[in-house]
């Protein structure tokens, strides 16, 4: 793949986009209490690229990928394909402190604690969940403990499902390229669950596990070696993220989990609840026909859907569509 601009330098591809203060995973806070971080980007596709490699260049997810390219071919994007890098993101609704996985995004969210003198900054990576069938579970919990090298221990009902795919496997599968749990593996107070790497890095951003959270092996690393035992886990379920970002507000919408279809049925009114309650302090222009866009593309980034009233035409909450 050719290197990276930002869309506001889109045809021009010799400016990189990533304002960060060390790697593509890392961006800072907004010091004024904006909710929306990241800058998106354009990169051009070699001949022999797949939207998976780019990913993972990228750091991005299957499903991030897929989402913010609806047209492109996933394994055949061929030559000279523009294709988007959905880097920006809007922060979702936790406190900003340990770490905070929204599970319909397939995204985890870093907090460290901020060195003197220095800003703070949000981490972030794409994650493999669990199936229907294997829940991730949502709450607060801790990680309790870190391994280096770990074994896996399949459940019995684990094995009985690959005996039942004529997959069997051992009691326990030792530490080595074999082993699904990679090189590291940090343990919730779920009982049973983990946040580990993986021998097959093409499977993140894909609802793939038996309810564990897994990393490209390069993304837990370095959250190995920076967390500690005792932060805390939020897992949450947020399809539909609000966010601010210089006074305008914005959207970001994402495929609610096949098991909630029906808590999540009327979207467009879900999400006008949340556009009232951010801007009940406030007068804003809001931009219904692209909200509705975005409610039903799904596209999995930030879409500007307000500006302060006075700055641009638009209509009131007042008349949003029945």
């Amino acid at each position: 793949m050719k290197r990276l601009s930002s869309l506001a330098a889109l045809g021009t591809l010799s400016t990189l986009f990533w304002a960060t203060p060390a790697c593509p995973d890392t961006v800072f806070l907004p010091a004024n209490g904006d909710t929306v971080v990241g800058s998106p980007g354009v990169t051009t596709s070699e001949y022999e690229d797949t939207l998976l490699d780019i990913g993972l260049a990228y750091d991005q997810g299957y499903q991030d990928m897929r989402l913010a390219n609806p047209k492109v071919d996933p394994w055949i994007p061929g030559a000279d394909t523009e294709v988007m890098i959905p880097s920006q993101y809007i922060l979702p609704q936790a406190p900003r402190e340990g770490i905070v996985v929204n599970v319909p995004e397939m995204r985890l969210y870093y907090y460290p604690k901020a060195k003197p003198g220095e800003p703070r900054v949000v981490i972030t990576n794409p994650v493999s969940v669990g199936r229907q069938d294997w829940k991730t579970p949502q709450g607060v919990t801790r990680i309790v403990a870190k391994t280096l090298n770990p074994a896996w221990y399949p459940p019995a009902s684990i094995r009985k499902e690959h005996a039942a795919d004529g997959d069997p496997l051992p009691k326990m599968v030792a530490p080595g390229p074999d082993n699904p749990l990679g090189r590291y593996a940090l343990r919730l107070g779920h009982d049973g669950y983990l946040i580990h790497g993986t021998n097959k890095p093409f499977g993140i951003g894909m609802r793939v596990t038996h309810g564990c959270l897994r990393l490209y092996p390069k993304d837990i690393e370095r959250l190995f070696g920076e967390v500690r035992v005792g932060t805390l886990v939020r897992i949450v379920n947020q399809p539909f993220k609000i966010g601010w970002l210089s006074g305008s507000l914005y959207l970001e919408t994402h495929p609610p989990l096949d098991e909630d279809a029906a808590a999540f049925h009327d979207s467009f009114t879900q999400v006008v609840g949340l556009v009232t309650e951010a801007t009940r302090d406030a007068q804003h222009a809001v931009d219904w026909d692209g909200l509705q866009r975005a409610v039903s593309e799904r596209k999995g980034i930030p879409v500007r859907i307000s500006r302060t009233v006075g700055v641009e035409a638009g209509v009131g909450l007042r008349d949003a569509p029945q």
